[in-house]
């Protein structure tokens, strides 16, 4: 098991009571595992502190003003890429019966495309296939880190660190692709209603549905399971 996926996905849940009592624990794992160099662990400091130190109310506001009200930052990986299509229907589905296969079980509401569900489970993978998975999913990856950047969020800190152990840059046609879409303005009530008032996700399986990157990521996790050791 590499607990550093673990922490790191603690870090991307909304904020809570329990995450903020958990920070010196999150702070000694990435320490002691070392899986991210010393200049993401540092980078990753001002969330840290922010997260420990902040008024609870103010740090969920902002969390949901950050991934919940702006679709271009979602943390729903698939949606970058299939929006609210069909295709990304079946590529949930698909993504959901792997991971059962893996023995690893969905407990809470969060899309099996939910950035943070997905670290859960590289959490139990070992490190080489972990940063397999990142480096299928760098596009979309590398797109969200830099808009986390320009937005100069220290969330921002861990899609980079991310992006990096998946070796993805913002130089690929479909990162370049997805940046070539205009931000969202979470403050624009109007025109965030407008899109999302799009058709609803059909949840039907589709062999054949999915973009190289979804259609990627789920052919490295269909390989049969590996021992769940760092």
């Amino acid at each position: 098991m590499t607990r550093t996926f673990k922490a790191l996905s603690a870090l991307l849940t909304y904020p809570s009571a329990e995450l903020q009592a958990a920070i010196p624990d999150i702070r000694a794992v990435l320490n002691e595992e070392a899986v991210l160099p010393p200049p993401r662990i540092a980078a990753l400091q001002p969330l840290l502190q922010r997260l420990a130190e902040g008024d609870i109310i103010e740090l969920q506001e902002a969390y949901v003003l950050l991934f919940d009200r702006s679709r271009t930052l979602s943390l729903n990986l698939f949606e970058h890429v299939h929006g609210e299509s069909r295709d990304r229907g079946g590529a949930m589905v698909d993504l959901l019966e792997t991971y059962r296969a893996g023995g690893f079980d969905l407990l809470g509401t969060e899309l099996p495309d939910h950035l943070p569900v997905l670290l859960e489970f590289l959490s139990t993978r070992l490190l080489a296939e972990a940063r397999e998975i990142l480096a299928d999913a760098g596009p979309i990856l590398a797109a969200l880190a830099e808009r986390l950047t320009r937005r100069e969020t220290p969330y921002a800190a861990i899609v980079v660190a991310l992006a990096e152990l998946g070796r993805a840059g913002i130089d690929t046609g479909i990162a370049a692709a997805l940046l070539s879409q205009k931000d969202d303005d979470p403050e624009d009530l109007a025109a965030l209603d407008a899109v999302w008032e799009e058709a609803q996700v059909t949840f039907a399986p589709d062999p054949n549905a999915g973009c190289p990157v979804s259609r990627d990521i789920l052919a490295r996790m269909d390989a049969p399971p590996r021992p769940a050791n760092a």
